[in-house]
């Protein structure tokens, strides 16, 4: 039988700076944890996203020089945002993260599914 649920877009939500002191080591671990979880939700149909793909990028050609400078904060946590209006729902991963759960937040202000568990995406719990 043919699989006839709708492809949704799913921003990982989890710590990024949360836990670090900013360390960039400690960051990128945070980074690659979330990404964890986007093999196993295109795996099952969707499109992952993190705002940190959009958002570090940009901060370097806004010219960052450390976490949290001005340009940092001008654009890491509204690309998220401007990024939630797009997606379909919010998976929250990880640990404390006051940013994570803003996410989580926005996305059921405005009517997303909120996954607190990857085995609750559909079509996720029968894929490694």
């Amino acid at each position: 039988m043919q699989d006839t649920t709708k492809p949704l877009m799913i921003l990982i939500a989890g710590p990024y700076r949360s836990g670090t002191n900013d360390d960039p080591a400690k960051m990128q671990a945070n980074v690659d944890a979330m990404e964890q979880y986007a093999l196993p939700l295109f795996r099952a149909g969707h499109i992952p996203v993190l705002g940190e793909w959009f958002a570090l990028p940009l901060v370097t050609l806004a010219g960052s020089k450390q976490v949290g400078d001005a340009a940092f904060t001008e654009i890491f946590h509204p690309i998220a945002e401007r990024l939630l209006n797009r997606c379909d729902a919010v998976l929250r991963v990880g640990g404390a993260s006051a940013g994570a759960d803003e996410m989580v937040r926005l996305g059921a202000a405005n009517g997303l599914k909120i996954f607190h568990r990857l085995e609750d995406v559909p079509n996720c719990a029968t894929n490694d």
